[in-house]
């Protein structure tokens, strides 16, 4: 079958043939109908090198991923043949006191295995096939498309708990700020929007970002750059925002977050762009809780999928061919993919 590698550091992917896997006992193998391109991945073959991750090349790339299950290994029930499914990226030990509470991304065992899930470690879903290892990493999806279905696993599903963790902060009258409308930020405007009623203002580089947040329901947009501090504090009536959550993570976008922050405020980044902030008594406004999060509980993500389904989340999305998809990552690097790039390997 066909697959996109990741053979070694530093190194772009490569289309490649190799075996077909076969399901053993408790695993499943699945066709794969979609699988994200995520800009991690990026990432995680241009900025990494050996030893800084807990696991090593080669891999088949691929963490966001939805398909029909073609094969069951002896001993799973709950699955038949054909049935439609996502998978849950984070690979936990699926033991440990988190895991058994569905927060296989926070596992405690997670240095001692290897693999941090399909895609990261372990061979993901950029191919025609995956082997998923234990059947409780699936979630049905019943009639979801599984080209929305796919980017909702990650860039759902990580926004989605990035804002519930600050639910109690967002209530009428108080102000949500999103600083990256990318494949992740995207997805945040609509789930604050589906979830409060919190006045959202979306930031970014690019007017057709800013234009797409507007359409998913942002109150108001502010381009990046030296003024958006002064226009963000002047839409929230110089008090800033309660919940202000930074899906880039460089220098520049976390310096704004802690400009925007008011007291009591939740200051969230999720992107790993790489950016450091000063921290210090008075770096901050009083009591701003700082937080990095990553990705998100399986329960979470049967709560994305319900939003998707009750039409309150869509997955914009660019779609490329299994033989495309290193152009995938070319133009998610470029900054041309408007939402999510998705594989679609058929």
């Amino acid at each position: 079958m066909r697959a996109l590698r990741f053979t070694d550091w530093k190194t772009p992917p490569e289309l490649q043939e190799i075996d077909d896997p076969e399901p053993g006992a408790g695993q499943v193998l699945i066709t794969i109908e979609a699988a994200g391109a995520c800009h991690s991945d990026l990432h995680l073959f241009e900025d990494f090198e050996a030893g800084q991750m807990p696991f090593d090349p080669p891999f088949t790339l691929g963490h966001e991923n939805a398909g029909r299950v073609e094969a069951i290994g002896a001993g799973v029930t709950g699955l038949e043949r054909g049935m439609p499914v996502a998978v849950y990226g984070p690979w936990g030990c699926g033991r440990c006191h988190r895991c058994r509470q569905g927060m296989e991304n926070y596992c405690e065992r997670q240095s001692e295995i290897g693999r941090l899930g399909g895609g990261l470690g372990a061979d993901g879903g950029m191919a025609d096939k995956m082997l998923i290892p234990d059947a409780r990493l699936l979630v049905p999806i019943g009639d979801l498309d599984p080209v929305v279905a796919a980017p909702l696993t990650d860039a759902g599903l990580t926004p989605y708990h990035a804002i519930a963790r600050s639910l109690p902060l967002l209530v009428p009258g108080s102000t949500a700020v999103l600083i990256g409308i990318g494949g992740l930020g995207h997805m945040g405007v609509q789930i604050a929007r589906a979830l409060s009623d919190a006045r959202i203002i979306a930031v970014d580089n690019r007017e057709d970002a800013l234009s797409l947040a507007s359409e998913l329901g942002a109150d108001h947009t502010v381009m990046s750059g030296e003024s958006a501090a002064d226009e963000i504090r002047e839409h929230t009536a110089g008090r800033g925002a309660e919940v202000v959550i930074d899906f880039v993570g460089v220098d520049a976008t976390m310096q704004l977050a802690a400009q925007v922050v008011k007291t009591l405020g939740h200051l969230t980044v999720v992107g790993i762009g790489g950016g450091t902030m000063e921290y210090s008594f008075f770096a901050l406004p009083y009591e701003v809780s700082l937080a990095t999060t990553y990705w998100g509980s399986i329960t979470e993500l049967m709560e994305v999928f319900e939003l998707a389904r009750r039409g309150h989340l869509d997955a914009h999305v660019q779609r490329f061919s299994l033989n495309d998809a290193p152009k995938a990552y070319g133009a998610l690097k470029d900054g041309e993919v408007r939402g999510r790039a998705v594989v679609v390997p058929s």
